[in-house]
């Protein structure tokens, strides 16, 4: 799954990209690989690539923004249209760790 978001970084404008690949290894249990990406460059994130919960994923995410001066702007998502329909149904219920306060 591919979601991209304009904004900036310490007051310049890039696009954000966010690449969220779920691994189903059982029945009983997921992992989720993140990526983000700030214009076409690959930043490291802070603990681990690998998660057992899309929302500890964003969450994530999340915490990285915020410590590198990194904003969103929610308005302008864009979905990749090639995805499977669970991954955007979880996504969309756990993308307000995105923009927490």
């Amino acid at each position: 799954m591919v979601v991209q978001y304009q904004g900036e970084q310490y007051g310049k404008s890039t696009t954000f990209t966010i690449r969220i690949i779920g691994n189903n290894l059982s029945k009983s249990s997921s992992n989720y690989q993140i990526d983000l990406l700030v214009g076409d460059q690959q930043l490291p994130t802070f603990t681990t690539a690998i998660h057992q919960s899309l929302s500890n994923c964003l969450k994530e995410i999340y915490l990285f923004r915020k410590h590198h001066g990194i904003n969103f702007n929610a308005s302008s998502e864009k979905v990749n249209p090639k995805l499977v329909p669970y991954d955007l149904v979880l996504f969309n219920y756990n993308k307000y760790a995105l923009f927490m306060a």
